[in-house]
């Protein structure tokens, strides 16, 4: 199957929808499930469908089972023997699978070779961020643990180097595209001569060059089916650099007042260009805190805490 066929088929892209209500069949209309499909109609799938080849057997839909495995844990099921039970028992899942019915070997599988810490950080955090566009959920600690979705009590609690050294050079990337947008909107606006503004230069955090090396490796070992490997590499962010970006705030309000823009809120308002600029930067200052406050408390002994308590250190349980 194609790679997007999975993506049709699952959503029902080009397909006449059966319409059936569950509150006919026993479930309620708000069921979380609906959300969950909804959601899931918005990321970007194409780190997972790149584990799949487009040539021989056509097996499960892999989004399908992401969609199981995801809404399993929101009702806090994780044990593989119950995912399987739920299929062929419970209404959502039934309506998730459209019938089918994948067995055990199926989910270890997917979560074992095909779901990896890579890919689900990504989709996780895509998850995440949807919730949080729709209303549903606020971000405030949920930027750093990409694993997450997949947690248990225990588990939910717990933040790893190796996910926080992913999501900051992610991170680090989505800044120095606002360093450029920043220096871009200068420069067309004039406002960089105007008020004594010069051209903005991204700093550099020592030891990421290790982690995006570390990064492409992983990336080309999951194309070849090999075990990746651990990036655990120690990174500390100074002072310096979120403040650097509450410069470039600081800049932007001045050109504000200079221009006489005003800032507005609330739904239906269009927002001036330097305040989306503004807030992207606010964003971004926000998130880098949160991860130097991560790798303070995790300090330079171990590679994971649980924020419930923070002496703690992650120990990998069996199923």
């Amino acid at each position: 199957m194609l790679k997007q066929d999975y993506y049709n088929n699952f959503f029902e892209i080009g397909q006449q929808k059966i319409n059936f209500s569950f509150f006919q069949l026993g479930l309620p209309d708000d069921d979380p499930v609906y959300t969950l499909k909804n959601v899931m109609e918005e990321l970007d799938f194409s780190g997972l469908l790149a584990c799949y080849s487009d040539k021989g057997r056509t097996g499960f839909n892999p989004i399908m089972l992401y969609a199981v495995v995801t809404y399993a844990n929101m009702r806090g099921v994780r044990a593989v023997d119950r995912i399987v039970d739920l299929c062929q028992r419970d209404l959502a899942f039934i309506w998730l699978t459209k019938g089918q019915k994948p067995q055990r070997d199926v989910f270890y599988d997917f979560k074992g070779k095909k779901l990896t810490g890579e890919v689900l950080d990504e989709l996780n955090y895509q998850f995440m961020r949807r919730l949080e566009k729709e209303g549903l959920i606020s971000l405030k600690e949920l930027y750093i643990d990409g694993t997450k979705i997949e947690a248990n009590a225990n588990r939910y609690t717990f933040i790893w180097r190796g996910s926080l050294n992913y999501h900051l050079a992610g991170l680090l990337d989505t800044i120095d595209a606002l360093y450029t947008k920043y220096n871009t909107f200068l420069l067309e606006n004039g406002y960089g001569p105007k008020y004594n503004l010069g051209n903005a230069r991204m700093f550099v955090i020592e030891g990421m060059d290790k982690v995006r090396k570390v990064i492409e490796e992983n990336r080309k070992r999951k194309l070849t089916k090999h075990k990746k490997i651990s990036n655990n590499t120690i990174i500390e962010i100074d002072y310096c650099s979120p403040l650097e970006i509450r410069k470039l705030q600081k800049n932007l309000m001045q050109i504000a007042q200079g221009e006489d823009i005003g800032f507005v809120y609330g739904k239906g308002k269009h927002k001036p260009e330097i305040q989306k600029l503004y807030e992207e930067l606010e964003e971004c200052g926000t998130r880098l805190m949160e991860y130097k406050e991560c790798f303070e408390i995790m300090g330079k002994g171990r590679n994971s805490y649980s924020k419930t308590d923070m002496e703690a250190t992650f120990m990998r349980m069996k199923e």
